[in-house]
Formats: structure tokens, sequence, C-alpha cells
């Protein structure tokens, strides 16, 4: 096997809200049908990264007990969120924990919003994201608007991620090297009704086509 095909070694870190607080821009939906779709994409993600080649493990941090009964179901690891206020701090103590756990791998945050992500599109950037993490540097995913991040590595002893509003923009300006541009599903992150019916067009996993209750068009 040469180098560029060796499976990179990664632990991937998902973070989740409560998924009954989750997804509040999936406007005109019940209550139970957004909670139910925002659940459906991160345990779709999941799915995906754990059949990633490369992927050592995928550690959830998530206060839903649901939603972490679901997750281990898959064959995953879940923590509880530990400060639940402050996403980036959440993710910062989630690597100290893949650091403890599995020393040596590479830690990645993935967004949980991410149905259609498909396993060889993932396994393409953590190439990249090995080569970068291996020359020090840190890597990171650009949304489909430009705007956001829907994935952050670093090595683990200078992990300082940026995720909020306009992202993309903080972590290029902290020397994060973009990668995975031409990785649609692992940029395809969904927010709003719009968001939806694109990622159904283009195929989600098993958990959001059931959730989805055959919305399958724009008008759907």
């Amino acid at each position: 096997m040469s180098a560029d095909a060796r499976p990179t070694r990664c632990v991937v870190v998902v973070p989740v809200k409560p998924p009954t607080y989750g997804k509040s821009r999936l406007t005109g939906l019940a209550a139970d049908h957004r909670r139910d779709l925002a659940e459906a994409f991160a345990l779709d993600t999941v799915q995906a990264a754990a059949a990633t080649p490369g992927v050592d493990a995928v550690l959830v941090v998530t206060d839903d007990h649901r939603l972490a009964a679901s997750v281990h179901t898959l064959g995953c690891d879940v923590i509880p969120d530990g400060v639940s206020d402050d996403l980036n701090a959440t993710l910062v103590q989630a690597v100290a924990e893949v650091a403890r756990r599995w020393p040596g791998a590479v830690p990645v945050v993935l967004c949980a919003d991410l149905p259609g992500l498909r396993p060889v599109e993932l396994a393409g950037v953590l190439r990249e994201v090995h080569e970068q993490v291996a020359a020090g540097r840190s890597a990171f995913v650009r949304d489909h608007t430009g705007m956001g991040t829907t994935l952050y590595a670093a090595p683990a002893d200078g992990f300082d991620p940026s995720f909020g509003v306009a992202s993309a923009a903080r972590h290029e300006g902290t020397g994060a090297v973009e990668v995975g541009t031409t990785a649609t599903s692992v940029r395809t992150d969904v927010d709003d009704p719009d968001d939806l019916d694109a990622a159904l067009l283009a195929g989600v996993g098993p958990h959001t086509t059931r959730a989805s209750e055959g919305r399958a068009t724009p008008s759907g």
C-alpha cells in the first residue's frame, strides 16, 4: 500500500445539541418533526463517519440521553457536554479526552448536520487533514455557503477551534488551511428548509430518509 493510500488515523468528534433545541431554522415544521430531523441528521453523520476508512473512533458530545443510546448502538462513544454554553470550550475539553483515550490519533471535529455525508469523500478530506496536521498546521472545511465551517482539525496540543458565525474567515485568519474544496457531502450542512430540500435531492442517509416522511422535492 502506498503512503498516499494508507488510511489516516483519526478520531472524529461530533458535538450534538439536544435535538429538542436544535435546528430552529427549519421553519414550517412541527416541533416534534424538527426534533426528529435534527436527531436523524446527527445519526446519519455519525454512522457515515464511523464507516470511513482511517477513523479509529467517533466520539459524540451530547447531553441528550435518547441520542446517546442511539449512538451507542452504532458502536460510537459518547461523553457529556462539559461546557454546554460554549461550543469551542466544549470541543477543547473533548479533544483532551481524545488525546487521553486515543494517543497519537488526529482529532477532527465534524458538525452533526451532514445527513448526506459520504465516507469516501470524508476519507479523502482526512488524508488532506493528515498532511496538514503532520506539518503542525490546522485545517478546516468551509460549508456550502462559504461562511461557516463543517470540519476542523489540528494537533491535539494546539487545538483552537473558532466555530460560530462567519467561522470560516476566523479559521482562515488563524492560519488554518482550507481542505475538502470538492468534497460536496462534507460541505453540505443542513440549516433551513432549502438546505433540506437540496440534501434530499442529492441523497441522504437512512435516518434522515425515514424522518423526512417522503419530503423528496421542494414541493414534496
